[in-house]
């Protein structure tokens, strides 16, 4: 339970940026934990290795918010229906790279995984210092002069615009970091259960939003 609980916060983390910062609830989320597993589990079982996996999978993360983001801010479309209209794109996409398989196996006992439910107190370890990590460079990240601008989009988009700030770029670039985390969770969670299934980010932003609720109420 603990160390779902921290990969499950790692995508909590990703919608923190969107719905709290940016002001976007973002149902991308849904589609893109998924392609996060799906590429990781697909590049490891083809024989790449698993950091190398783990880039990409962020990476395309990073590719499905940025398309989220176009849709939004170059088409118009309300950034909840930009959100649905990716997830639902990358049902498909997600599909195509599990090679038209519902799910695919990622056995700990073939492959050289770094956290899986073989040893769950080293996954707690490995996954906690990731949390940590990905903690600590958006802190940097959002104390830096971009980083205050797409604060300042997400409270004031109408002031932001006045000061000389291109909002359409500030909320594309928060949608690409926040999927990308998202993405890097759903890396990690195959790792963990052992498989990439096309269902696994079904419900994924109702679980994100509650967790940022619920940790502003406590903390």
């Amino acid at each position: 339970a603990v160390a779902l609980g921290i990969i499950w916060g790692i995508m909590a983390i990703g919608v923190y940026v969107t719905y709290k910062i940016l002001d976007i609830a973002d149902l991308t989320v849904d589609g893109s934990i998924c392609t996060g597993a799906a590429a990781l589990t697909m590049c490891t079982v083809a024989g790449l290795n698993i950091w190398i996996s783990l880039i990409i999978a962020f990476v395309v993360g990073c590719i499905a918010g940025f398309i989220t983001g176009i849709i939004h801010t170059k088409c118009g479309i309300p950034a909840i229906l930009a959100g649905i209209l990716t997830q639902l794109a990358l049902y498909s996409i997600n599909l195509r790279i599990l090679g038209n398989k519902a799910n695919q196996a990622l056995p700990a006992s073939k492959y050289n995984l770094i956290a899986t439910m073989r040893n769950i107190p080293m996954a707690i370890v490995v996954i906690g210092l990731f949390v940590v990590a990905i903690i600590a460079m958006l802190y940097w990240f959002f104390g830096t002069e971009m980083g205050h601008s797409i604060r300042a989009t997400g409270c004031n988009e109408a002031m932001a615009r006045a000061n000389g700030i291109n909002t359409n770029t500030r909320k594309i670039i928060g949608l690409i970091i926040s999927n990308g985390v998202v993405a890097l969770s759903g890396a990690l969670l195959a790792q963990y259960q052992g498989f990439a299934d096309i269902n696994m980010g079904r419900g994924a932003i109702v679980i994100g939003l509650a967790s940022v609720i619920i940790g502003e109420v406590i903390f």
